[in-house]
């Protein structure tokens, strides 16, 4: 293998930290393998991706592109003109460039660089988080080199040929919490003696986890409770002024927790939606979990991916439409519970697949290593 000229990836993946995370996992176990590789992520204008990446320490451009609306809008209406834009705009990132592989993981920018790269030939690798395939991976699949999933029985979305069952791409400094326990308390602020739930509801936020959250907030005062919460930027305004009423020694309120693996190791018990990078986390963390599958994803996959989970004893459920009259009931007991709170914390780590991003950057080298003999 020629070592002339360093590697060249393109990596696209946004809109919510399902896909950015990954796509941030991947590059850095990259980059620690090959520490000159140029690594350039495409994203969507307007996006947390266009934040999230530069913070990672990566460059980043942004394309004038966005989804569809479930009602007729005006943005729907530009939606063939930001795409053909956008298109173009891709075709020209991918001629500078060079690439040696594209790596997309989802997300509305994802779609158009992807196209680009496989219309000039350039090899391309879709990583794919959810048992249900997102719309621009789907879009490019049959011209992809490698589809890396983390699910099985993905072949009625993907050519079978095509596809490696590699988990989900995690943080590294997930992987290590369990060293972390007393880091996490003092990052925090908080006193290591003391139970502690961890609420995250995306990195977006989730309305029904919030609303459930303050209306049981002083039953978790009352009972003592170190709560992390991180609302979503969206929500954190209101709701931290809602709490100032409130004795806030023992509650973290964030609109978006940049130290998860702390936030992690800090907790007891954890509350969160069921997307498929929130279960992956969770898995590796092996922390007694609670989820609140969102009701307003394609095919409902939040339920199933909760449900992988509730079925080997792994986590409990909670619906989104009981959440606000049950979820802080539920969680104080299992905060309480700590013979259920251990099972539930040994069977959530026996699903975990710690190794999922050195496995998708293996497939990256077999992809790219060929082009440079």
């Amino acid at each position: 293998m020629s070592k002339e000229q360093p590697y060249r990836l393109i990596i696209s993946g946004g809109g919510t930290g399902g896909h950015i995370f990954p796509a941030i996992a991947i590059a850095n176990a990259f980059r620690e393998r090959y520490p000159d590789a140029q690594i350039l992520f495409v994203g969507a204008k307007g996006r947390m991706e266009m934040t999230r990446v530069p913070e990672a320490g990566y460059k980043i451009m942004g394309l004038w592109i966005s989804g569809l609306q479930r009602k007729l809008t005006f943005s729907n209406l530009l939606f063939p003109v930001k795409l053909v834009v956008s298109y173009v705009r891709a075709a020209m990132i991918i001629k500078r460039y060079q690439p040696h592989v594209v790596v997309g993981t989802g997300g509305y920018a994802s779609g158009p660089i992807m196209m680009a790269a496989t219309r000039f030939g350039i090899p391309a690798l879709i990583q794919e988080q959810n048992s249900f395939a997102g719309l621009a991976n789907k879009q490019v699949a049959e011209k992809a080199s490698k589809v890396c999933v983390a699910y099985e029985g993905m072949e009625k979305y993907f050519p079978k040929d095509k596809l490696v069952l590699t988990g989900n791409p995690v943080r590294k400094d997930i992987i290590a919490v369990a060293q972390k326990r007393e880091k996490g308390r003092t990052h925090f602020g908080f006193e290591s003696n003391r139970k502690t739930l961890l609420v995250i509801g995306g990195s977006l936020g989730a309305r029904t986890i919030n609303e459930s959250l303050l209306a049981g907030i002083e039953k978790l005062i009352d009972a003592q409770v170190q709560v992390i919460w991180q609302t979503g930027k969206g929500y954190y305004e209101a709701y931290r002024a809602q709490l100032t009423k409130y004795d806030m020694r023992r509650l973290r309120v964030h609109d978006f927790v940049k130290e998860m693996d702390l936030a992690y190791a800090a907790a007891d018990v954890v509350i969160s939606r069921s997307g498929a990078l929130a279960v992956s986390e969770l898995c590796i963390a092996g922390k007694p979990t609670i989820l609140v599958p969102s009701p307003n994803v394609a095919e409902d996959h939040q339920t199933k991916n909760a449900m992988a989970l509730v079925e080997k004893d792994a986590a409990l459920l909670v619906a989104d439409k009981d959440a606000r009259e049950n979820l802080v009931d539920e969680a104080l007991k299992l905060l309480f519970d700590e013979q259920l709170a251990l099972k539930l914390g040994v069977n959530i780590k026996k699903l975990a697949r710690p190794n999922a991003t050195e496995d998708i950057v293996n497939e990256i080298e077999k992809i790219i290593k060929p082009a440079k003999v």
